[in-house]
């Protein structure tokens, strides 16, 4: 993953500042359409000592905490802005409440999604907004929606709702900073986000470092999509030339001057990341090993989680809370892995959406399978011959392992033939013996490795 370098030297202009003052105001302007989330204490995620609460955005009514934003920009619309229209581009959730408040003010909207937003997305979108939204699908990145989207805007005159680089925006979701502080009674030690474009992040370390300098931010990328880091580093924005959509909620090339500044502003440093050595320039803030750290009182970092380790939090936050958390609603609860945290510390994970499609829960499973090291793919040349597959099992399965996958691939000539296996052990621990057992056996076994072209293109 590669970065073009074209800072962005100036900010929105739109005439507003992000402060505490901006997000207290937000508070009472939004009440009328945004739910007071609950903050639930998890008694599987405090086990390991510290007090763990779960913020649930994805109890909002658009399952996003991006109803905030949304609405809190769109009421503070002239009546001329609202008579023009108003244009969004999202990767889904900011689309959303993009269209919840356009039916709620009886305002018609053009909204710009990526084609690779999930079904799902695009059916809530137009229920939420009705006969006052139409959907517009261009590109495969939320950065390709928003270039159309802002087309669309210098052409039409239309209003323009920003998903994240806004300081309206930003106050908007900070206030979920302010409803912990009053849920609680108190700062939280450590404040966990995820990172997409970076204004909630924003809004929320606006909030409560305007009212403690003790609490702890910390903001979560998925390695797929490292801009902020990036930005951080090299000393401003920066647009990244490739990014995984998986994590589509934070999918992001380009990081928000928003989000950049607050964070530079807090001295945040950086899990360190492959991307970081192809910045040549001295770095702008301090990189740490991408590696456990202990968030220190006043401190402030953005670390990566992999997508993997995202897809199995995921599944554990449905299996024992019953929660719905969409790849980047799990961002937080899956930095823990990452963080030594004293015990009797008070630490809130954000949730922030549950806008997740079931039909993506296959590659969810298998993503999380390979991550933990359960799953395993093989070229296997098996002769022609009665009984290959029989010595197949007999000489090199486990009596743990299970073949998901077999599938042949084609016949080289008469007497062989390559076949794809997929092997599932029962333990990540087991892969050493059933790799001894294939270098002993008969047949030709080729293992494919995870980030190989072979192996991604075959999943």
């Amino acid at each position: 993953m590669d970065f073009v370098n074209t800072h962005d030297a100036q900010a929105p202009a739109h005439g507003s500042t992000l402060s505490v003052d901006s997000i207290e105001a937000a508070s009472t302007r939004i009440a009328p359409a945004v739910a007071r989330t609950p903050l639930d204490q998890c008694p599987r995620l405090s086990a390991s000592g510290a007090e763990i609460y779960l913020k649930r955005e994805d109890l909002q009514a658009v399952r996003s905490y991006k109803l905030r934003g949304a609405y809190n920009v769109m009421a503070q619309l002239t009546d001329e802005e609202l008579a023009r229209g108003v244009v969004a581009a999202s990767a889904g959730n900011h689309a959303q409440g993009v269209a919840f408040a356009c039916k709620s003010m009886k305002v018609h909207g053009r909204i710009y999604v990526p084609t690779t937003t999930p079904k799902q997305k695009r059916d809530r979108i137009l229920w939420h907004g009705g006969e006052y939204v139409e959907l517009k699908a261009i590109g495969e990145t939320y950065d390709a929606a928003a270039a159309a989207a802002q087309a669309d805007v210098m052409s039409t005159g239309s209003t323009w709702i920003h998903a994240f680089d806004d300081p309206r925006t930003a106050a908007g979701q900070g206030t979920i900073a302010r409803e912990i502080v009053e849920q609680l009674g108190r700062v939280p030690d450590v404040v966990v986000a995820p990172v997409g474009g970076g204004g909630c992040l924003a809004g929320m370390a606006t909030y409560l470092r305007g009212i403690s300098e003790e609490v702890s931010i910390v903001g979560v990328e998925p390695t797929g999509a490292v801009s902020l880091t990036a930005a951080l580093v090299d000393g401003g924005p920066v647009t990244l030339d490739a990014i995984d959509p998986f994590v589509d909620g934070a999918a992001v090339k380009r990081i928000g001057t928003i989000g950049h500044r607050v964070m530079a502003d807090l001295g945040a440093s950086v899990s360190d990341h492959p991307i970081l050595a192809s910045i040549t320039d001295a770095p702008q803030t301090r990189i740490v090993p991408d590696e456990r750290i202990s968030p220190k009182p006043g401190s402030a970092h953005i670390l990566h989680v992999d997508e993997g380790a995202i897809c199995s939090a995921m599944l554990e936050l449905y299996q024992n809370e019953g929660i719905i958390a969409e790849p980047a609603g799990a961002l937080a609860v899956t930095a823990l892995d990452k963080l030594d945290l004293p015990a009797g510390a008070t630490v809130v994970c954000l949730i922030s959406g549950g806008n997740n499609d079931v039909s993506r829960y296959g590659e969810i499973i298998e993503r999380s399978l390979v991550h933990r090291g359960l799953k395993h793919y093989f070229l296997v040349d098996f002769p022609q011959e009665p009984g290959a597959l029989r010595r197949f099992l007999d000489e090199v399965l486990g009596p743990d392992d299970d073949i998901t996958l077999f599938e042949y691939v084609k016949r080289n000539n008469r007497e062989t033939g390559a076949a794809l296996v997929g092997i599932e052990l029962g333990r990540p621990e087991d892969l050493g013996a059933l790799l001894d057992r294939m270098a002993h056996s008969r047949l030709h076994c080729e293992r494919l490795e995870p980030g190989s072209p072979a192996y991604e293109y075959l999943t």
